[in-house]
């Protein structure tokens, strides 16, 4: 198999981005995106996904982070899509349950080539380090359109809304190192019954 890497830039008059990745890499990250949270979480995806993310962002922070977050996710999305190529050979299907204290996430990903999301994180606050938890939505959107994936999101427990996003960002890096996985049995075999995705 190639190597599974993508370097995408974004440039709109709201955000510049650059996102580099590695699937297969070991978990290295380097992220600035002045939005420490969204750093904060994106760190767990590379960790515990063993993908190798190197991401630059400048946005309008003046007025917000969401064209920055959501424009995230859309660069991300476009470099995940280029990297993991003609899907042959992969898991396709990825999940993960991940616990932190008191809270529990659980989230499934389909690489099927058909965007879908499907969010149910009840947080308990409206922010978390300085961060609209309203702009999570945006950013997986985002990268569910452009990634071509179908995503199951669920917070299934928690009280405490920092360990709620991180229990579905670390859990979101575990599916996706799930997903990607190459499996020798398949020996480059499309992961379909339709002989495409």
């Amino acid at each position: 198999m190639s190597d599974r890497i993508a370097s995408v830039e974004r440039n709109t008059l709201e955000t510049q981005i650059k996102v580099s990745i590695n699937l297969d890499g070991t978990g290295k990250f380097s992220c600035v995106t002045g939005v420490p949270f969204l750093d904060h979480m994106l760190e767990q995806v590379a960790r515990h996904g063993l993908i190798d993310l190197d991401i630059h962002a400048v946005g309008d922070l003046h007025i917000d982070a969401h064209h920055t977050v959501e424009d995230l996710g859309i660069t991300l999305g476009q470099a995940f899509d280029i990297a993991v190529g003609d899907k042959k050979g992969i898991k396709r299907y990825g999940h993960a349950y991940v616990p932190l204290d008191e809270a529990l996430s659980r989230v499934v990903i389909d690489f099927s080539g058909r965007q879908g999301l499907e969010m149910h994180v009840p947080f308990t606050r409206a922010s978390v380090g300085g961060f609209d938890v309203d702009l999570f939505s945006e950013f997986f959107h985002g990268f569910i359109n452009h990634a071509k994936v179908t995503l199951h999101l669920d917070n299934l427990r928690g009280k405490n809304t920092h360990h709620q996003a991180e229990t579905i960002f670390k859990a979101f890096g575990r599916a996706l190192r799930m997903a990607l996985e190459v499996d020798e049995r398949m020996a480059g075999q499309m992961p379909s019954t339709k002989g495409c995705l």
